[in-house]
């Protein structure tokens, strides 16, 4: 027992020197936590923002098509045809929204019409969907700007603001709808205009064209049945086993896939947007690595002369190696700690008002068909990766006090 209780006390008593090393010199301590501050808070805030822009990219895409997994009949994938369509009843989407994590079903009928008003004509995506399960999911009930409430919706199109103004045409006024419906039924009608929705990208805003799930059964003749059933997580990392407990619930006949089947061109982009920010972060880590190090080198340059009379009046160098790296350990941690203290409240600010952006900026997220926002991530994923990454950083400087004190020469060994 006496060998482990005085190794104990050995470690506690250098814990204590290098805690009043540390404030013996404020202003050098200080400066090497707030080197260390800077560079967490810093790298915080881009790394809040490259998975912010990547959970808006993701929710974007996937929460206006596909779902994070969607479940369709074997084939439609490829054909997307109405005739690939498969049967859907309150079975089906009962048991699929028992699967753990899932937090919307909703179920759609998608085809392609031709819609005239007027002398104007103009091929547009329908879509059949279910009013309030389709609202849970996208939210589409706020871009309603006039015309019959969401929930009276019970017959009509709710048609895009863009969509409207090309066709010339406003609640109220009947549109003629002509397409090919199910197993190559013509599919006729006179659709009258229950509501306009608004949309802040131009693409959906121009092709917008939404129908009650009923009706757009009724219209193309395909009761009772559905092109796919989109499912949103609460959690877009567990796509992968959420897929597979909806197969196993599903049956045969259906196809699951995950976004990240369904859309290879967003899986790239999500990918080339990391790899910009790690080059990004690589070069912040190389200009923080070396101030952090300078600062180290600068500190003990001041200490050498400290360090020699410390071992000429009998301290190990091996003891006293210790102490520089617990000085730097605690530097580091008192750093970090700050550094993720500092960008919490920036950080989740930012998340709950994300910054509009303009000019040239907005035109090009518009594009890319996303809302013009620099949004930021508060996962806990990133305050603690980027502070554990500099903290690291800072333990590593320890290394050279350690071979200054190893190495340096007192007269006396």
């Amino acid at each position: 027992m006496a060998p482990a209780v005085t190794a104990a006390a050995t470690r506690g008593l250098l814990f204590r020197l290098a805690w009043r090393n540390l404030w013996r010199n404020p202003r050098r301590t200080l400066i090497a936590c707030a080197s260390i501050f800077f560079a967490v808070f810093l790298s915080v805030l881009i790394s809040s923002t490259q998975v912010g822009q990547n959970q808006l990219l993701i929710e974007t895409m996937v929460g206006f098509s596909t779902g994070h997994v969607q479940v369709h009949g074997t084939g439609y994938w490829e054909k997307r045809s109405l005739d690939e369509s498969m049967p859907v009843d309150s079975t089906l989407l009962a048991a699929t929204a028992a699967i753990p994590g899932v937090d919307h079903v909703v179920p759609r009928l998608e085809t392609v019409a031709l819609i005239a008003h007027g002398t104007v004509t103009k091929v547009v995506p329908v879509f059949g969907v279910d009013p309030l399960r389709e609202d849970g999911m996208t939210g589409f009930g706020k871009r309603l700007i006039r015309g019959t409430a969401l929930a009276a919706w019970t017959d009509g199109a709710l048609v895009g603001a863009g969509l409207a103004r090309m066709l010339g045409a406003d609640v109220g006024d009947t549109l003629v709808l002509y397409g090919q419906g199910y197993q190559g039924v013509t599919a006729a009608g006179l659709i009258r205009i229950a509501g306009i929705l608004a949309y802040p990208i131009p693409d959906m805003n121009n092709n917008a064209f939404f129908l009650t799930l009923t009706e757009a059964q009724r219209t193309f003749a395909a009761d009772g049945r559905v092109t796919s059933v989109a499912v949103m997580l609460a959690d877009q990392e567990k796509s992968d086993a959420a897929a597979a407990g909806i197969h196993a619930s599903v049956g045969s006949g259906r196809e699951v896939m995950t976004w990240r089947e369904l859309l290879p061109e967003l899986v790239q982009a999500v990918d080339a947007n990391n790899g910009g920010t790690v080059i990004m972060l690589l070069i912040l880590y190389i200009v923080i690595g070396f101030g952090i190090f300078s600062t180290v080198v600068m500190m003990t340059t001041e200490r050498r002369k400290e360090f020699r009379m410390v071992v000429a009046l009998g301290m190990r160098r091996g003891r006293l190696a210790m102490v520089t790296v617990i000085e730097a350990v605690l530097i580091a941690l008192t750093g970090a700690a700050a550094g993720i203290i500092g960008a919490i409240p920036i950080v989740l600010w930012l998340h709950a008002h994300p910054i509009v952006l303009g000019g040239e900026y907005e035109k090009v997220m518009l594009a890319y068909g996303m809302e013009p926002i620099l949004p930021f991530s508060a996962d806990p994923l990133v305050f603690w990766s980027q502070a554990l990454i500099v903290g690291t950083l800072g333990i590593l400087s320890a290394v050279y006090p350690v071979i200054v004190v190893l190495r340096m020469n007192t007269g006396t060994k």
